[in-house]
């Protein structure tokens, strides 16, 4: 009658596509670093130097994770994220602001961003109340109470400046849909998304505005005999109609430079020198790489550093350009073998807080790939979020291992038992 080894469950199939991010995550910090002289891995002067020393501090938080009893994260759930609404608040007093940002902690020569750690934070308390007993989604409290979980620190963040980092937490409506949230969430998600986008390409107003009566009239009028469907159409419409002009005031209120980037992904304005400077490079590094790439070591826009925030933002442009689309394909594959095995994993739990949980980490891991990759190549605006385990930075490294050790830590104890 003796327990099982701490390691004897661990899922080594994650663990593995982890170290393989992470080491591709570090060649490529190299490389951006790289301008034709070779320096020492450990030259703390240099981002690949320090990125070591986070990558080392985040295995040996990896490893008290796994060594540190599951029922910690179950008990503390709450705790662990009252701790980081706390630190999150203390920003406004004493943080640091950083590129427009006052979203840092600096102490010395390092820097604790707490909104990346707010991620895991926040998916501890959804899934903890989410599982207790009587929290259904069918019930409009519960919706609320998961809601202000959500939003309470995306506020936070997005009053900090940081808008791309407050964005992720809308991934968690994936979470409150696996757990019985109607599918009309997500088509009105969906919808009023499309006007969003349309509100913005429009010009002039009235025209869609007429577009949406037009299919609002021929809608109710084939189903009119529908009384109850008719109405709501109308009922629709006209919130439609009035969206339209929010969206148009809504974004009048954004900050210059960030209604330009949106302006460039819509193909409103074409400067590449000014607010579509980045993604233009962005896109030149990417397609320069081909089908094989240049080599390591090879990139020329990255060597040139004509890509700003590359070993941060925009470091799936040195895999572009020095590792072609064979090399991207392989980052890309390697992202959604975790995306998959984090959904498997999650989905064979028996305890529901740990199914919640490994949700929640699918959503923040699913919208900051696709986010990121998405604006290096154009499809998303420009809004800063790093890309997993790859882009350079303390905070990213180590939130992201948290997050996911912390259900590879829970997974490991569902068969753990004393025989």
């Amino acid at each position: 009658m003796r327990r099982r080894s701490l390691w004897a469950d661990m899922d080594w199939l994650s663990v593995l596509l982890y170290g393989l991010l992470v080491l591709i995550g570090w060649v490529s910090v190299y490389a951006a670093d790289y301008d034709g002289i070779r320096t020492s891995p450990f030259d703390l002067s240099t981002s690949h130097g320090r990125q070591i020393v986070w990558i080392a501090v985040a295995l040996v938080l990896a490893i008290l994770i796994v060594i540190i009893d599951n029922k910690f994260y179950t008990t503390f759930a709450y705790f662990i994220y009252g701790l980081v609404m706390i630190m999150l608040i203390m920003i406004f007093f004493i943080g640091t602001e950083v590129k427009g940002n006052k979203s840092w902690f600096v102490m010395g020569g390092f820097s604790i961003q707490p909104s990346e750690f707010a991620k895991f934070a926040t998916a501890l308390a959804v899934a903890k109340y989410l599982s207790t007993q009587g929290a259904n989604m069918k019930y409009w409290t519960t919706r609320i109470i998961a809601a202000v979980l959500i939003l309470f620190p995306m506020i936070l963040i997005q009053r900090q400046g940081d808008d791309g980092s407050a964005l992720v937490f809308l991934s968690f409506v994936f979470v409150l849909y696996r757990e019985g949230l109607t599918s009309w969430v997500l088509i009105g998600g969906g919808y009023f998304g499309l006007i969003s986008v349309l509100a913005l390409v429009v010009e002039e107003k009235i025209y869609l505005v007429v577009a949406i009566a037009i299919l609002a009239a021929a809608f109710i009028y084939f189903l009119r005999r529908h009384m109850r469907i008719a109405i709501t159409t109308g009922v629709l419409a006209l919130l439609s109609i009035g969206y339209v002009y929010t969206v148009s005031y809504a974004f009048d209120q954004l900050k210059p430079h960030q209604k330009e980037r949106i302006d460039v992904v819509l193909g409103k304005l074409e400067d590449k020198k000014a607010a579509g400077y980045n993604l233009n490079q962005s896109m030149i590094a990417i397609g320069s790489g081909g089908f094989t790439g240049k080599g390591f070591l090879n990139g020329t826009q990255t060597k040139g550093n004509f890509v700003p925030e590359q070993t941060t933002d925009f470091i799936f442009c040195t895999v572009g350009e020095e590792h072609g689309f064979i090399g991207t394909a392989i980052v890309l594959g390697l992202f959604m073998a975790l995306l998959a095995r984090v959904v498997y994993i999650s989905e064979r739990q028996r305890s529901k807080f740990t199914r919640l949980y490994g949700y929640g980490v699918a959503s923040i891991l699913f919208f900051h790939v696709s986010i990121n990759v998405g604006m290096t190549i154009g499809l998303v605006p420009v809004i800063g979020i790093p890309l997993p385990f790859l882009s350079y930075g303390g905070s990213s490294i180590l939130s992201f291992t948290i997050l996911l050790f912390i259900l590879l830590k829970l997974d490991s104890d569902r068969l753990a038992v004393l025989r």
